[in-house]
């Protein structure tokens, strides 16, 4: 199990710094994900429970 300070970067980040790059860290209830390029400025914390359904409604695409 990673532990809050476990961070570990996006596979969809890229190669080398990126354009987006994107760290999660596995807690015990909730999935955390920041920007790595800016850690200070805050994170994003989802019910591990919702994190999939979270997800899927970011890859769905938008109504017109």
């Amino acid at each position: 199990m990673n532990t809050p300070d476990n961070w570990r970067k996006s596979s969809y980040s890229g190669a080398g710094d990126g354009n987006s790059c994107l760290e999660v860290s596995n807690r015990r209830t909730h999935i955390a994900v920041r920007d790595s390029k800016a850690p200070a400025y805050g994170t994003l914390t989802v019910p591990a429970e919702a994190f999939t359904p979270f997800i899927e409604a970011l890859k769905a695409p938008s109504a017109p």
